[in-house]
């Protein structure tokens, strides 16, 4: 039986908002959020939850990101122009963990306080990092495959980016799991798409076209998991598929059977979470060094399990 990682206060908005609401002193606080990207509705649901927070504490949120996750430049920039407007705290969801330490660091110098969401930063900057456990949870993608494709065989790996710590705890979470508990799986390759759909659908032709006996390939996130689909479907193959993430799109995947199922996160409370904490470090309480926001293996049999559902987004 696979087990599910209970979400950890996120399900229900109410469980998230502090006693007594917003305060007046809270009135002036602006909270500036860079994200990875737009081009997911993870990043959507992710604002939806920041902007929420925003209302429900009395903040003002803004919420921005590049176009697409590869531009680790226009991040940079996005997150210079943030502090150049001296926001009372910064949220920052990395693209690359380390380039942008000189940036956080001229905010904690500013006496900016800085929290991380989703993917975290290779610094002791962030006074913590609202995310998935994204080593865990790729790891039950693993257990999953593992039980679908019987226990053995060939698979593949089609990731995001080998530079924000999303994509590398993934892959290795995932990776590390086949080796520790199932000799007979080996992953044969491990491709990288930029979290770009048609990137990805490419990728994945090549994978399969390399790999006629391949049982399985995990798509690490939104946009890799559905060029993983586009590639499965157009080749007629009948690899096994588990994604990352949820999305229209990823969900009628599901339903009809193409993709077997996905670790969803919680994007909705890690947005809410991330402007929560911002607030709390405002106020000089002591943060956790990780809020783990929690996630679920789902697939069409249980879309429709409340806790499940509640954590779906479209």
């Amino acid at each position: 039986m696979l087990t599910r990682r209970t979400l950890l206060g996120a399900i229900s908005a109410l469980a998230l908002l502090t006693a007594g609401g917003a305060a007046t002193a809270q009135d002036a606080y602006d909270i500036a959020l860079i994200s990875k990207g737009f081009q997911h509705q993870f990043w959507q649901a992710v604002k939806a939850g920041a902007d929420q927070a925003g209302k429900d504490l009395g903040v003002t949120v803004t919420f921005e990101g590049p176009e697409t996750e590869s531009q680790v430049d226009r991040q940079m920039d996005m997150l210079a122009a943030a502090l150049s407007r001296k926001p009372s705290a910064i949220g920052f969801a990395a693209l690359d963990s380390q380039a942008a330490t000189p940036l956080l660091q001229q905010a904690k110098d500013a006496g900016i306080p800085v929290i991380a969401f989703d993917s975290g930063v290779d610094s002791d900057i962030p006074l913590t990092t609202a995310t998935t456990d994204n080593v865990a949870a790729a790891a039950l993608a693993a257990d999953v495959m593992a039980e679908l494709i019987g226990g053995e065989g060939k698979v593949a790996i089609v990731a995001h980016d080998q530079t924000s710590r999303t994509g590398i705890d993934r892959v290795e979470g995932f990776s590390n799991r086949i080796k520790e508990a199932y000799p007979n799986i080996e992953v044969v390759s491990v491709q990288y798409g930029g979290g770009d759909q048609l990137q990805s659908t490419e990728i994945t032709k090549s994978i399969l076209l390399a790999n006629p006996d391949l049982k399985g390939i995990f798509g690490a996130n939104e946009g890799s998991v559905l060029g993983v689909a586009n590639g499965k479907q157009e080749l007629g193959s009948n690899v096994v598929i588990i994604g990352y993430d949820s999305g229209a799109a990823q969900k009628a995947l599901i339903e009809s059977g193409v993709i077997a199922g996905a670790i969803t996160q919680n994007p909705v409370g890690i947005g809410y979470q991330t402007v929560q904490a911002a607030v709390s470090a405002l106020k000089g309480e002591t943060l956790p060094a990780i809020i783990d926001t929690g996630f679920y293996y789902y697939d069409k049999t249980n879309m429709t399990d409340p806790k499940i559902a509640a954590v779906l987004y479209d």
